[in-house]
């Protein structure tokens, strides 16, 4: 009988093998030494449907760290009847790879797959014949499914938590330099010092006009979702920064 090890990395299962792989590497470097890789990523997504919800959102990350952690929650959510939700956006919705870190529910959705997979063609004894390729390509579906029932339980935790995974700390009225450029409704990265540790956080221009990238920014107030903060352009003129206590939402 064939080991675990040679079904594992067969013709048929070698991929998503060597993906899992690269994935656990992923997280233990992440946990162990905790470094950012610079990395520019703009994803804007315009989202709208005749189904349960109506989505129009803009996601906007400067490093992997944040797309790792990158979510599109509900809380965000402007309905936008100009534009229709195309199919993969109702995947991404339905499958938890909203309102969760992207990276999260993607290495839960790779690990069944492998796992369904590894099973399925081991059973049928299917790992080395072009069969074994339906049955990796059948796979998909019912790991999707299984990846939402496992990862619907985490939503309540990472609601309580920033993009960090830490316990929110107050940057209101902190100096930050912005990562990309905004303006009106979109929502960009930015990078703040708290407690004297670099923080990646999101963005959006208060009064709507144009924040270049580098441009400093005052933080003024987290959004109600506490998804992302308003920010206005930093003044070195003090007189000039606005009473954050006066703004009204």
């Amino acid at each position: 009988m064939n080991t675990i090890i040679d079904i594992a990395f067969s013709s048929v299962n070698i991929t998503l093998s060597i993906l899992v792989i690269l994935l656990i590497v992923y997280w233990l470097f992440n946990m162990i030494s905790g470094i950012d890789f610079d990395l520019d990523v703009d994803v804007d997504i315009d989202i709208d449907a005749d189904v349960d919800v109506d989505l129009d959102t803009s996601l906007e990350s400067g490093s992997i760290t944040d797309l790792a952690n990158a979510e599109i929650n509900k809380e965000d959510i402007v309905r936008n009847p100009r534009k229709k939700l195309e199919w993969w956006q109702i995947v991404l919705i339905y499958f938890n790879f909203v309102g969760l870190p992207f990276m999260f529910t993607f290495t839960c959705w790779i690990f069944i797959w492998w796992l369904c997979t590894v099973i399925s063609t081991s059973i049928t004894e299917s790992y080395n014949t072009s069969f074994g390729y339906t049955v990796l390509l059948a796979g998909i579906l019912p790991s999707l499914i299984l990846t939402k029932l496992f990862t619907t339980p985490f939503k309540g935790f990472f609601k309580n938590l920033n993009q960090d995974g830490d316990l929110p700390t107050d940057l209101t009225s902190k100096k930050g330099v912005m990562l990309s450029n905004i303006s009106g409704e979109k929502m960009g990265s930015a990078e703040v010092v708290a407690d004297g540790n670099p923080m990646s956080i999101y963005a959006k221009s208060l009064d709507g006009q144009t924040i270049k990238y580098k441009q400093d920014i005052l933080i003024v107030k987290q959004s109600d979702d506490k998804n992302f903060y308003w920010v206005l352009p930093f003044e070195d003129d003090n007189d000039k920064i606005l009473n954050i206590n006066d703004i009204e939402f």
